[in-house]
């Protein structure tokens, strides 16, 4: 008779634990990690129209920053230091 009452608290325990903890964690870390997922691919998505949008700008940009180097030979002064 004892032996049949742990047997059912065992089994009343070990349901207990598996739908009320372990289903539930499942769930959880499951949604998170398809809600992760989708997070870091609107993320790239973004990344992508973001350079594909400056990739014209940086162009002209850098183009219209640049201007040819001009070689100054004279603007070099020579000092001595005084202490």
């Amino acid at each position: 008779m004892l032996k049949v009452i742990l047997y059912a608290l065992l089994a009343w325990f070990l349901y207990n634990l598996i739908f009320k903890f372990i289903i539930p964690i499942y769930r959880a870390s499951r949604t998170m990690k398809k809600q992760f997922a989708q997070m870091q691919q609107q993320f790239q998505q973004q990344q992508q129209t973001h350079e594909s949008m400056n990739q014209g700008r940086f162009t002209q940009t850098k183009q219209a920053q640049n201007p040819p180097p001009q070689k100054h030979s004279d603007d070099y002064i020579e000092f001595e230091e005084i202490k």
